[in-house]
């Protein structure tokens, strides 16, 4: 199985180091002018992790055609573009794995609709989510992550190659669930960084377990299984990005209400929009995502949003 990963950032490099460590043969592709390309070309390191020399690096994205398996990771409101892009390079039989989680602002597209949309029907789509951060697992940290696709022998196939003793694969068995579940924890991330900078860092349990509610009431008005939310895509996420240190958008929260820098990628900041339009289009009622989005994209103040979700009509738990 010969893979091509797109995407040289934090994740897409550790994916491309942790499938060579498991002996598959692996390509990393980056554009030419990637800052990031750019690093690993002059000495294969970026601040994180090395690639080692068994690892083909890349700037030709006809590459792609040699490729079995296609592993993407982007941003995710850069994928259709994307996929655009390599249209014309014909590619057929691959198997397309995505290793991002968002949903597409203006249009609430899953990101494998976009990938199924914009590729030949020969090709098969899967997703690779769940927890763990790229300083943990190169430094041999195991953690438990879902392969789902809505092609069974593909996400067979993905979980029986790709499992070892640094990460356990679940079979995933709801597709719909799993993408929300995962671009939605994202938000939640966010919200929490919000309360660590506000010093409510113990409203973090309200927080899960009102946050898993409302993800799991939108997964069930889209057509997925609500249970969805309590497993690794969503709720067993959560250490990893509502408490950890390494995590992007808790951090981006805390740094919001602090009114601090924060320059790295942290892509709740878009999934809340996109979810806010979702729960608008099903009538699904998202009040942590309202308030993170006021706060994020209508310059709210973050308190006054927190006191407006404590005064909330009272009502029953479940």
């Amino acid at each position: 199985m010969k893979i091509c990963v797109v995407g040289c950032g934090r994740w897409g490099s550790l994916i491309t180091w942790y499938l060579d460590s498991i002996g598959h043969d692996v390509t990393l592709y980056g554009r030419a002018s990637s800052e990031h390309m750019k690093r690993f070309l002059k000495d294969r390191k970026n601040d994180l992790l090395y690639l080692p020399e068994s690892i083909a690096l890349t700037t030709d994205i006809n590459e792609l055609k040699k490729a079995d398996v296609i592993i993407i990771s982007i941003a995710s409101q850069a994928l259709d573009s994307f996929m655009k892009q390599i249209g014309s390079l014909g590619l057929d039989n691959k198997i397309f794995i995505l290793c991002m989680k968002g949903i597409e602002i203006g249009t609430g597209k899953r990101l494998s609709e976009i990938v199924r949309e914009n590729t030949s029907p020969t090709n098969a789509v899967a997703v690779w989510l769940g927890p763990g951060h790229v300083q943990e697992f190169y430094n041999g940290i195991p953690n438990c992550m879902v392969i789902d696709s809505d092609n069974d022998d593909v996400k067979h196939l993905l979980v029986n190659e790709f499992s070892s003793d640094l990460i356990r694969f679940y079979f995933g068995t709801d597709l719909i669930g799993n993408e929300i579940g995962a671009a939605a924890k994202n938000v939640i991330g966010i919200a929490a960084g919000m309360l660590d900078g506000m010093s409510l860092s113990t409203l973090k349990g309200a927080l899960m377990s009102r946050g898993t509610r409302e993800i799991a009431r939108l997964i069930k008005a889209l057509g997925g299984n609500e249970l969805s939310a309590y497993g690794l895509c969503h709720l067993g996420d959560y250490e990893a990005t509502v408490f950890s240190k390494f995590s992007h958008n808790r951090q981006f929260g805390e740094s919001v209400v602090k009114k601090e820098k924060y320059e790295l990628l942290a892509e709740g900041y878009y999934t809340v929009k996109a979810l806010v339009e979702l729960g608008d289009t099903y009538g699904v009622d998202l009040p942590i995502c309202k308030a993170v989005y006021s706060v994020l994209w209508e310059q709210a103040d973050a308190s006054e949003k927190i006191n407006e979700l404590f005064k909330r009509s009272l009502k029953q738990e479940f």
